[in-house]
């Protein structure tokens, strides 16, 4: 038996495990608060309800949105980070991955300010476009998009820092371009991590709350997502936010588990 599975297998110290289980249990009480507050027979008639079902559409849009845009933008800016020295490179990666530490709602008022009809950049947009962001539907995606996409752009990147260039030189030795050897040698050696980085944004994108409704505000079928429709719900119907929130947390818990630990190897 080898050192290390020695120590694997050996006994752990009591206060530790002691420690640990009071650990889980800050996870795992509420969870099973939740689920005793559950209303089990109303359950899929409080499902049912119209507001329910605008919000359930209105994430599952806006989330699926927020993933595409984060694959078509996040994968190139992985790329750049993970493979290209220029000056500033840490300041960039910070600013990319601020949105996993900063509170959603100061990143919902960034984005109002930078967005908004008159803002630095929503003023253009609109006398270009007449497209007003704020407090619509295509501004849930934004929101999403802009807290979410880091999750795609950290895993991305690991994966990226990880990956024997070995295989790339060859392509490029036998002759594939740039865009070739990207398209049918990098990605597709990537392949789990970019799909563990693109169901985590799909997640973090559908349970996004602050940033959602300080930019988009909360509109029955056109900005109220799940999780602000749990928020409404709270102060006036109490069951149906119970059981909307057990659904999202089975969604997340899925995810999770799903993934196990890829993203984590990945890192």
């Amino acid at each position: 038996m080898s050192s290390r599975r020695a120590r694997i297998q050996a006994r752990p110290p009591v206060p530790l495990i002691a420690l640990a289980v009071v650990g889980v249990s800050l996870f795992a009480v509420p969870l099973i608060g939740l689920a005793m507050q559950t209303p089990w027979t109303d359950l899929l008639t409080l499902l049912n309800g119209d507001i329910v079902r605008d919000a359930i559409w209105l994430s599952l849009l806006s989330a699926t949105g927020a993933t595409a845009i984060a694959f078509v933008l996040g994968v190139p800016l992985a790329w750049v980070l993970a493979r290209v020295e220029f000056p500033g490179k840490s300041l960039i990666r910070g600013l990319v991955l601020l949105p996993l530490v900063l509170p959603p709602v100061v990143g919902g008022a960034a984005l109002l300010f930078a967005l908004g009809r008159r803002g630095v950049a929503g003023e253009p947009i609109y006398e270009l476009t007449g497209l007003v962001l704020p407090f619509s539907t295509w501004g849930v995606v934004v929101a999403a998009t802009f807290v979410a996409m880091p999750f795609l752009v950290i895993t991305v990147e690991g994966a990226l820092h990880n990956l024997d260039g070995k295989f790339e030189g060859a392509a490029a030795t036998l002759g594939a371009g740039k865009w070739t050897v990207l398209r049918r040698v990098t990605l597709p050696m990537i392949a789990p991590s970019l799909i563990s980085g693109l169901v985590l944004t799909w997640a973090r994108a559908l349970g996004e709350f602050g940033a959602t409704i300080t930019f988009a505000g909360n509109l029955q079928g056109r900005t109220q997502t799940l999780p602000l429709a749990v928020f409404v719900a709270l102060e006036t119907d109490r069951d149906t936010a119970v059981a909307l929130s057990l659904g999202m947390v089975a969604i997340s818990l899925a995810v999770l588990v799903v993934l196990r630990d890829r993203w984590w190897r990945s890192l």
